[in-house]
């Protein structure tokens, strides 16, 4: 059985918005929840970004579900800040919490005034910023000198058990990498030889854990419609990597999507009207080798989409999947 998930964007929401919905998801029937950890929006009319660790602390004590975070350790974040935060949520809220931890887009990273580094650079800060939190989590002093610089830390309130640290990747290259490093895999959804690639890579590398898929929809009354919500709030979908990691405001992403074409679009976001039809394209998905499938709906109107999701969406996924 696949697990199913809601995924609570802080770009598009304001906060206490956003906590009304993941609280209805889980009436829904979603299985569990993720939000992104954003400083800025993917684009202006999004507008929102809200700061996730404070939003997570009240997500988790108003459902009973788990919920997790993607985060990048490095730059905003010192690691060992991050370490303290995910220990006081995980020991709030035993076997409730996890994260994903990656390399980050300068969008959110370059406030610091710090130089945004290349891709290598970035990939062996974050292999440092895990395994100094893994450290900081199973209760030791830490001092590391090297990309991140940490002087004898130690977080005093621990949980009985670390949660679980999955990576992010995008690429088959930084997915293979990953492996051995990591608890699990959370990527988001591409073409799907391409997200074969990344599975397989993965595994292949010796890779454990979940293999976790964000999954961007647009699900409206009608085609239309459904296209709109996705042309409005999530053009920045047809700016893959490297741009995406490098643009460092909502502006560049708007200029760089000004005219979306319809059929890329379309191949970023899935669009649909039909709730039984978007649940075939999700399983498709899917069945590459996700163990969990988060959806995230592209509009702004979460609670109609949540009805939908009840009446007609999870039932299907789940006579699927």
């Amino acid at each position: 059985m696949v697990f199913l998930g809601y995924h609570a964007s802080h770009e598009q929401l304001p906060p206490s918005a956003l906590l009304r919905a993941v609280v209805d998801a889980e009436r829904a029937g979603f299985d569990g929840a993720m939000c992104s950890d954003h400083l800025a929006p993917w684009g202006v009319r999004q507008g929102e970004s809200g700061f996730a660790w404070s939003w997570l602390g009240a997500a988790l004590a108003s459902t009973s579900f788990s919920i997790g975070v993607v985060n990048a350790p490095g730059q905003r974040y010192h690691p060992a800040v991050i370490a303290q935060a995910i220990a006081t949520l995980e020991e709030m809220f035993p076997d409730r919490f996890w994260a994903v931890l990656g390399s980050g887009e300068a969008m959110n990273e370059h406030v610091t005034a710090d130089p945004w580094p290349p891709k290598d650079e970035r990939n062996a800060r974050l292999d440092e910023s895990i395994d100094v939190i893994r450290r900081l989590l199973d209760g030791d002093e830490v001092t590391h000198d090297g990309l991140v610089r940490v002087h004898r830390a130690r977080v005093w309130s621990l949980p009985a058990t670390p949660p679980p640290l999955l990576g992010a990747a995008v690429s088959a290259e930084t997915a293979g990498w990953l492996a051995g490093r990591v608890d699990g895999l959370a990527t988001v959804a591409q073409d799907p030889a391409a997200l074969r690639r990344v599975v397989d890579a993965y595994r292949s590398g010796g890779g454990e854990g979940p293999c976790v898929l964000q999954v961007h929809v647009s699900l409206a009354e009608t085609d239309a419609a459904a296209l709109a919500l996705a042309e409005d709030q999530w053009p920045n979908g047809l700016i893959g990597p490297p741009r995406a990691w490098d643009f460092d405001q909502p502006e560049d992403f708007d200029a760089a999507v000004a005219d979306p074409d319809e059929g890329e679009l379309r191949k970023a976001v899935l669009v649909d009207s039909d709730a039984a039809a978007l649940a075939e394209r999700i399983a498709e998905l899917a069945g590459i080798g996700f163990d969990r499938v988060y959806v995230h709906h592209v509009g702004k109107d979460q609670g109609a989409f949540l009805d939908r999701a009840a009446a007609d969406l999870l039932p299907a996924l789940r006579r699927i999947l």
